[in-house]
């Protein structure tokens, strides 16, 4: 009996009441499993999302999601090949579903690098620096980001059922917001598989994923201004989604990557033969056969010089000829089905809308040689090109969501320009040159209508992920066509599921708000040195006041001469005389910050293990023959490491003149050991 998946909602798995749709393998046509979320009582799962997931998230910081993150990834590459074998019933290759399974994973453990590195250990987000607000400074500003108080809301596309909820879960759970994953029919059994080895493995906080296997119901009558949705799919549902009444009257945030007809650009500059040319053929290749060319990033409109239209579809087509279909684990099978034999019909419909705007110079829509499958009963089909008018309104509407592209020919870095921007907005483009001229005219040209622009030659092409491949650093969606929405981008993935606040108020509030000391705020000076102390005993506030120190023409010669900086400035009193800034000779900049350091410094053995960086260092005003320099240290953040027996600490350094006026300011930043792994050291 064929399987009914479950939805996983308010901490129990739940089967559907009433009939469910049906579900295929695409490669064999067999019966898969059932689907339907019929009795699935979606406002109980947002409630559950909000009242049990959402708090569980929030009490943890960013570095303890991000563990558990780390976690989850470990998990599930553990279980890879049985995400394969499943796999393989979509229709993907083994690649594919590397591409699909590993893609996934790898944001996760991206996701979690970054917010060990990038984010605070703690549950607020500081975004910028401090706004004074009053010229007394005893009034000022602060933006701070917190997780929403809603849920996560994913609508996702067939084609990628586990990479696609995986880049959308990372972001939000780092944020702290639960999710809630409704995957696409006709590969849910994938998604259900995924999602059932998640809650299975116990490692994610209750309430924090659930799962509906089926439609979407009347979830959206349900959220609220608190709650996020982020959908993949056509531009057509999404344009339906996104007006929906609540989704428009709670403005609930709602991000969309859609239909995209994105494009790839050969310059002008490489010709038949060269490295360049090679790469973007065999990238239109790659664009049109991974996962059968069912991605919203693949190359679906390949502009090159009109001289060289001929060269580029007879080279295309040698290589598609070589590309063998078939079932999945079938002996040298490179492309695999589509996602359903529905999906094939879709693509077919399109392919004729582009035949009549153009020609069909390689595959047949109709026929396709199959290795061990029937390639009627699976959703095969052949890798179509097409040419086309470039001035025809088809290639640049009609997608067809499968192994196609369109070779159209330009007459110059203009008119490709032009063309590109008739997509109305894409997620992805690339140019293929060799002229970094040629490449900035391009890019700059054709980035209003992008979302993500690949700049392609010998150089790169060895390290380069390739046209299609969104990576987790850099933000995924497009303009106008495209959805108009963002998705990963880094640390920006995560602030899209936050609410930015300005806080106002004095500064000794705001360093008590956001857990880091603020300039004007309260200082604590103790008869024990700053550096005396370990990370545990150390509090935001924490000073030390030192000096003062005559700066004399003797330290600037010495200076100059150890370090070999002998800029006029510094050494030669008639230029300096005639610069506008100084009027004299001054001390180097890098000399007072290193006099101050000496002034500090704790020399003795300590918690203090390193210094490993500085930040925001600004010289404010030059220091001249005799001026004395004292230098207030003061503690600002700290950030723990968990897994480490130490962590980071942020200083405030403010070096100023007899005067009182400073002259440099900047961040020190320092490895400061635990206490506690000191005594754990010693047992």
């Amino acid at each position: 009996m064929t399987e009914t998946l479950r939805s996983y909602v308010a901490g129990t798995w739940q089967a559907p009441d009433g009939d469910a749709r049906t579900l295929f393998d695409a490669v064999t046509g067999e019966e898969v499993a059932r689907l339907s979320s019929a009795g699935i009582d979606m406002a109980a799962a947002l409630d559950h999302g909000r009242r049990v997931g959402g708090p569980a998230l929030r009490e943890l910081t960013f570095h303890q999601r991000a563990g558990l993150l780390k976690a989850l990834a470990g998990h599930l590459r553990e279980h890879r090949e049985e995400f394969y074998a499943v796999s393989a019933r979509t229709g993907a290759t083994l690649f594919d579903s590397k591409f699909d399974v590993d893609g996934g994973i790898g944001v996760l453990l991206a996701y979690a690098s970054k917010g060990r590195r990038e984010l605070p250990n703690d549950t607020v987000y500081v975004d910028g620096g401090v706004e004074p607000l009053g010229r007394g400074g005893t009034f000022v500003g602060q933006h701070v980001a917190t997780p929403l108080h809603g849920v996560a809301v994913q609508v996702n596309a067939f084609n990628f059922p586990v990479w696609g909820p995986l880049e959308k879960l990372a972001p939000a759970f780092l944020a702290g917001v639960p999710s809630l994953v409704k995957p696409a029919s006709p590969t849910a059994f994938l998604t259900s598989a995924l999602v059932e080895l998640i809650i299975g493995s116990g490692l994610l906080p209750e309430g924090s994923l659930q799962f509906v296997a089926g439609g979407v119901g009347d979830l959206f009558d349900h959220l609220t201004g608190q709650d996020l949705v982020s959908f993949t799919g056509s531009a057509a549902t999404a344009a339906r989604l996104r007006t929906h009444p609540t989704i428009v009257g709670e403005s609930v945030r709602f991000s969309a990557e859609a239909d995209s007809l994105n494009m790839s650009i050969l310059g002008p500059d490489v010709a038949p033969g060269s490295p360049e040319f090679d790469l973007y053929v065999k990238g239109v290749v790659a664009e049109m056969t991974v996962k059968a060319g069912q991605k919203c990033t693949a190359i679906r409109r390949a502009f090159v010089p009109e001289q060289h239209v001929d060269a580029v579809v007879e080279a295309v087509s040698a290589q598609l000829a070589k590309t063998v279909v078939g079932a999945p684990d079938a002996e040298g099978v490179r492309m695999g089905a589509l996602a359903s034999l529905d999906q094939r019909d879709e693509v077919r419909r399109n392919i004729a809308a582009l035949a009549d705007a153009g020609r069909i110079v390689h595959g047949d829509p109709g026929k396709v040689d199959v290795v061990g499958a029937d390639s009627e009963r699976g959703a095969f089909l052949s890798p179509v090109l097409l040419t086309a008018d470039p001035d025809r309104a088809e290639p640049h509407a009609v997608e067809a969501f499968g192994p196609v592209s369109t070779v159209m020919g330009y007459s110059s870095v203009p008119h490709a320009i032009e063309l590109a921007a008739r997509g109305n907005g894409s997620l992805a483009g690339s140019v293929v040159t060799a002229d970094p001229a040629v490449a900035r005219e391009i890019v700059l040209g054709v980035a209003p209508w992008h979302g993500r622009v690949l700049v392609l030659n010998q150089r790169d092409a060895k390290e380069s992920t390739g046209h299609g491949s969104p990576l987790p650093a850099l933000v995924h969606g497009g303009p106008g066509r495209a959805g108009g929405g963002e998705e990963m981008g880094g640390i920006r993935g995560v602030l899209h599921h936050m609410q930015r606040t300005a806080i106002q108020a004095d500064p000794d509030t705001l360093t008590a708000i956001t857990g880091r000391w603020v300039r004007g705020s309260a200082r604590k000076q103790t008869d024990v040195h700053p550096f005396r102390k370990h990370l545990e005993e150390l509090r935001p506030g924490d000073t030390i006041v030192a000096g003062p120190r005559r700066v004399t023409q003797e330290d600037v010669e010495h200076f100059a001469e150890f370090t070999g900086d002998t800029f006029y400035a510094h050494m030669d009193a008639e230029a300096a005389a005639a610069n506008p800034l100084f009027g004299e000779r001054v001390a180097h900049g890098y000399l007072v910050v290193s006099l101050a350091a000496g002034l500090f410094v704790d020399p003795d053995p300590g918690p203090v293990l390193a210094n490993f960086g500085v930040d925001d260092l600004r010289f404010l005003t030059p220091v001249r023959f005799g001026d004395e320099l004292t230098v207030t240290l003061t503690c600002k953040q700290l950030t723990p490491r968990d897994t480490a027996g130490y962590g980071e600490v942020r200083w405030d350094a403010d070096v100023t003149r007899q005067d009182g006026e400073s002259v440099a300011r900047y961040d020190v930043l320092t490895l400061v050991a635990k206490k506690s792994s000191v005594q754990e050291g010693d047992k």
